[in-house]
């Protein structure tokens, strides 16, 4: 590549969705990340794309409803670019609800998505049904949402690379910086501006349940893939000596998750991950002007909805760096 208008530091799913957003829009772009594509938490199991709670809205509510809308066009087009699987399904997802009061605000909650979901999609309050993928509920009732959507994490970042590469940009693990230069480092990046690395534990397991919608049960993402996996996470730990390392904490996710959903009971453990996660002081991305390198860009901290919120990241970045237009909500600057 002779000229590179934008270099991106970090192919992790932030940095790429901004890479693809700029290369889609013409620009060539380089992506350097010493590490490779997916080392970080881009790299993990589990996938869960899913939204906030309809009620209290705000900019980052708002805005991460507007990504998870634009998720279906948004990875259709980097597997028509790629031809490759990135597992991506708006699958719903199952919530049980332990008692009279959890059904009432749900039902209320219901009302909120009514209005502020702008009829693309609900959030009912269901009966259980005698299923093999129903969550036990001790109230008889659950939350059966159609916004929430999964991914395979690992196979859509690579994917995401391999787009950049084909609309003829470069994604390498060294090289020189050249033109508007976006810094998208994960954790460490975070540590850098005042944030920080929460590690997070997960699990693949063998057991078929491809087409299902997604539970959260337990504060636990339980997440069917459509290779005959599924996928359990996560913890979260401010303090940890070993990134990368599982330990007994996983093991607690995995009896917690047979306990919230039995079918899986004696479903084979065929991957434990860990890996840390970049979370900023107010848990909304950060983007924009980077606040310590002159001259520069950041976009991080997506924490645990950064796949959820990656295509509009990629937009709105690629909006300033390309055209100088800043449409980036005030509470996601650094």
């Amino acid at each position: 590549m002779a000229t590179t208008d934008v270099t991106v530091m970090g192919a992790g799913v932030f940095g790429l969705s901004v890479a693809f957003a700029c290369a889609s829009r013409g620009a060539a772009v380089r992506v350097i990340d010493p590490h490779g594509v997916a080392a970080g938490s881009s790299g993990g199991l589990v996938g869960a794309l899913a939204p906030h709670v309809p009620e209290n809205w705000n900019e980052k509510k708002a805005f991460q409803f507007e990504s998870l809308i634009m998720a279906q066009a948004f990875w259709d087009r980097v597997e028509a670019v790629t031809g490759a699987d990135v597992g991506y399904v708006r699958s719903g997802r199952l919530q049980p609800l332990a008692d009279d009061r959890a059904v009432a605000l749900a039902r209320t909650r219901a009302q909120g998505a009514a209005e502020l979901w702008q009829g693309k999609a609900t959030w009912d309050v269901r009966e259980a049904q005698d299923a093999a993928w129903m969550p036990p509920t001790p109230s008889g009732w659950v939350v059966y949402d159609t916004l929430s959507g999964l991914i395979h994490p690992r196979r859509a970042t690579r994917a995401l690379a391999d787009a950049v590469v084909a609309l003829g940009g470069e994604v390498l693990t060294e090289g020189q910086a050249q033109g508007q230069v976006v810094w998208a480092t994960g954790w460490p990046g975070m540590v850098e501006v005042g944030g920080n690395g929460v590690k997070g534990q997960a699990a693949l397991l063998r057991h078929d349940a491809a087409g299902q919608p997604q539970l959260f049960a337990d504060a636990l993402h339980i997440i069917p893939h459509g290779d005959g996996t599924v996928a359990i996470g996560s913890t979260s730990e401010r303090e940890f000596d070993d990134p990368t390392g599982t330990d007994t904490a996983l093991d607690d996710v995995i009896t917690r998750a047979v306990a919230a959903f039995p079918v899986l009971k004696g479903a084979q453990v065929i991957e434990r991950w860990a890996g840390v996660r970049p979370r900023s002081k107010s848990r909304a991305p950060v983007l924009g002007a980077h606040p310590t390198r002159s001259g520069a860009y950041i976009a991080n901290g997506g924490f645990k909805i950064g796949f959820g919120m990656a295509p509009k990241v990629g937009e709105v970045m690629a909006d300033l760096v390309l055209d100088g237009r800043d449409t980036i909500p005030e509470g996601f600057r650094a």
